[in-house]
């Protein structure tokens, strides 16, 4: 049912089904041609027939009276029983009783604008259809000729049979051959997809298959394994270079860092302390690069981490004693509100970095004396993390920009800090396929992460 609903909404469905009621809309006009040209004929054809006959009668009734009209129609009828012909008659009075005639009783019908009408009626022995017409005559008396269209009605019958069978049939074709279609334009549709959603999780070397049908999804298959292979040489080189900048940059401040601190052991007074906020400076900058390498390398798929089943329970344990004494010197109290066992599958120590970054942040930015509430718990199989404080709190608007690289702002401005941490946290959600959603603490701020069940990947 799930497939037949994707299928339905493929653009090859919907315009199959198009295509197959505009066919249904000919059809049915060519059908209506065809009936007017052949049973149409036919009708017109007996109106013609029993319009002359009534004219015939009306002239004898206008010139003679009713009595004369009597006895011609007696005529009439027995020539028709000689010739064993299809024409009925019926003259009736005022109260609806037939006088004479070969119909016994008078029919019940509703006339057409035209005074035509159609009715079934016993005629020697079986139910006949008969087509007349009804001529008013003065005093209340009534005249009806009619002529039996059992043929016509066969014709009718079996032609209107065979255009609802080819009806039937032209919708449930139509329908098959668009989930036919749908399946197999779904199916190509399906190889983009699943190519595109590989490359945005960083499998670069991804390419669709091109079947050699050189049709317009092999045409289509072709540019874009073309961009990709483009796309891949050009992140290819930029990963090369930024790893190459990152080492190489890392190396001589790493070399600076150290012979700082050297002099800065042999140094005294305002000299040495000068020289320790210079190691403490390039620390902070080492610290910088390694966020970025690991950020760039989580969100282009190179991170060479393991995933492994895990119990988050003890990360965030782990995370919320790590930061624990930092809490206190602060006044801040911690509190933790974790399930005794949380199973996960992911990466252990990018899941500790994560709990460290968002539980660092609300100790460093919320008030002295506060506190910073962490719970960490499975719910319908889905495995929540929150991290909420009271402090300051962050405008509505600027919640999109919270992830973003070196992002700080106006109340932390003040406080140390890259603007990395969130940029990670956010790098380490989409890599475990989750999703963050900032929100108002009333005050401060809620970060609440959720990863799908158990699988995180």
């Amino acid at each position: 049912m799930k497939t037949f609903k994707k299928i339905s909404r493929t653009l090859t469905f919907r315009l199959t089904l198009y295509f197959s009621f505009f066919l249904g809309a000919s059809l049915s006009l060519l059908a209506l041609f065809f009936y007017w040209t052949s049973i149409g004929l036919l009708v017109r054809e007996t109106d013609a027939a029993l319009t002359a006959e009534v004219n015939s009668l009306a002239e004898q009734y206008n010139e003679r009276g009713l009595d004369r009209l009597a006895n011609v129609i007696r005529f009439r009828i027995k020539q028709e029983e000689n010739r064993r012909t299809d024409m009925v008659y019926a003259l009736a009075n005022r109260n609806g009783r037939v006088v004479v005639g070969n119909l016994a009783n008078w029919p019940k019908f509703v006339l057409d604008s035209n005074g035509k009408t159609e009715f079934s009626h016993q005629y020697q022995g079986k139910l006949t259809k008969t087509r007349a017409r009804v001529f008013r005559l003065q005093a209340g008396a009534s005249l009806l000729v009619g002529r039996n269209i059992e043929q016509i009605e066969k014709l009718r019958t079996t032609f209107f049979r065979s255009i609802y069978g080819a009806i039937i049939l032209t919708v449930m074709l139509a329908i098959i051959s668009a989930v036919f279609l749908g399946r197999k334009m779904f199916a190509r549709i399906e190889g983009f997809t699943s190519v595109t959603t590989s490359i945005m999780e960083g499998k670069l070397d991804e390419r669709v298959e091109e079947t050699g049908s050189l049709d317009e999804f092999d045409v289509l298959a072709a540019h874009l394994n073309s961009m990709l292979d483009r796309l891949e040489n050009l992140v290819s080189g930029v990963r090369h270079v930024s790893d190459n900048i990152a080492h190489d940059m890392r190396t001589p401040l790493t070399r600076l860092r150290n012979k700082i601190e050297g002099v800065a052991r042999l140094s005294e007074g305002k000299t040495k302390s000068d020289l320790e906020e210079c190691v403490a400076e390039a620390d902070h900058i080492l610290k910088m690069f390694s966020s970025l390498l690991r950020i760039a390398r989580i969100e282009s798929g190179s991170y060479g981490g393991s995933f492994e089943s895990t119990d988050l329970s003890v990360v965030a344990i782990d995370a919320i004693e790590l930061y624990q004494g930092t809490a206190e010197e602060k006044d801040v109290v911690i509190v933790g509100e974790i399930d005794s066992v949380v199973p996960c599958h992911g990466d252990r120590n990018l899941l500790f970095q994560l709990l460290a970054n968002l539980i660092d942040n609300a100790v460093k930015y919320t008030e002295v004396g506060s506190s910073v509430a962490v719970m960490v718990k499975k719910q319908n199989e889905d495995i929540f993390i929150v991290v909420a404080d009271d402090g300051p709190g962050v405008k509505e608007e600027d919640y999109e920009r919270m992830g973003d690289r070196f992002v700080r702002l106006d109340p932390s401005r003040s406080l140390p800090g890259s603007g990395l941490g969130l940029s990670l946290v956010k790098a380490v959600v989409q890599l475990h396929n989750g999703t963050v959603v900032f929100s108002d603490n009333n005050p401060g701020l809620r970060v609440q992460i959720t990863f799908p069940p158990l699988t995180l990947r």
